[in-house]
């Protein structure tokens, strides 16, 4: 460690690991907050904590993450790290985290003497693809079809159902990685193999005209804000363009802006989120996935807008 951070005494709200609010907290100028992951979002939440007078620790394994020369601290230690997680609790008013993959076992496992935001529940929903469309489908906003996949038999009986698809790893997959698409039988076998073996989900095609997200904002007291949607190009499964605003009818968007706030209220989430829908001919729309952080077809608010998706993410969990 760095930089002398005092030690934070215990704060009146006991940690709410599962957004389940207990007492609103609002933060001063001067008081720290906590971010597991030391990536280029690490980077901008720190600055924008900066500008509002809060000062910022980060945990990230990696001595010389970009987060490190803009944080006033860094605990250098592992995300499971359950020592350094209490350790970092102590010293700050919150924890919030820059991407999705942290452990959420040992925050849950961690006797942990600060909040927690967002909490983890969005955090072990947005860690899982089945999970994720299964909370999609509860809270009544569609997906594509889908289907569990364990073994091949699963597979083979999904694409006979469903027809032609993407195979996905449930868990770690990202920017295309962890994908197979199957429009064959015999893609069928060659995909599960690309799996080695790891639990998948399998969804069907569809038909969508273009791609969107919902970069919005849920504060303590359930209030919620959403920034105009981009309209979202990916290539090899990696976001190459966000072009604002998207090419779809005012309703569109307003259904989309409703969708993403039934997801945050029903998850109780403080902080922002990314959520991306497919838009179908009709205006329709269709979830793909949530990111429970701010988002990377986001970062155009930096520069666009008088409060950027970093600093609205520091305000909702500041209080």
């Amino acid at each position: 460690m760095t930089n002398g951070a005092p030690t934070r005494r215990r704060p009146l709200l006991i940690s709410r690991k599962t957004s389940e609010l207990s007492e609103s907290i609002a933060l001063k100028p001067g008081d720290w907050i906590g971010i597991l992951g030391g990536g280029q979002l690490a980077r901008m939440l720190a600055i924008a904590a900066a500008r509002l007078g809060f000062k910022t620790i980060i945990l990230d394994p990696d001595p010389s993450c970009p987060a490190s020369i803009m944080a006033n601290d860094h605990i250098i230690a592992a995300y499971d790290d359950v020592e350094s997680l209490e350790a970092l609790s102590r010293r700050v008013s919150v924890i919030t985290y820059e991407f999705e993959n942290v452990p959420c076992g040992a925050i849950d496992h961690a006797d942990l003497d600060c909040d927690v935001e967002p909490g983890t529940q969005a955090l072990a929903i947005a860690q899982n693809r089945i999970l994720e469309k299964d909370f999609f489908n509860s809270i009544g906003i569609p997906t594509a079809p889908y289907r569990a996949v364990e073994t091949l038999d699963d597979l083979e009986a999904a694409f006979a159902e469903i027809g032609p698809g993407i195979l996905k790893t449930c868990t770690l997959g990202y920017d295309g990685k962890g994908q197979a698409q199957i429009t064959s039988a015999m893609d069928c076998i060659t995909g599960f193999a690309a799996m080695k073996n790891a639990s998948a989900i399998y969804e069907g095609f569809i038909a969508f005209e273009r791609e969107v997200s919902v970069i919005a904002a849920r504060f303590q007291d359930g209030s919620f804000v959403a920034f105009d949607l981009p309209e979202n190009v990916h290539k090899g499964g990696i976001l190459r363009t966000s072009t604002v605003p998207a090419n779809i009818s005012k309703s569109t968007a307003q259904h989309a802006k409703a969708h993403a706030q039934t997801l945050l209220s029903a998850l109780g989430y403080v902080g922002v989120a990314g959520v991306e829908f497919f838009v179908m001919a009709d205006g329709s729309l269709i979830a793909n996935e949530f990111a429970p952080r701010v988002h990377n077809s986001g970062h155009w608010t930096e520069a666009a807008c008088a409060i950027s998706q970093f600093e609205q993410h520091i305000r909702a969990i500041a209080g």
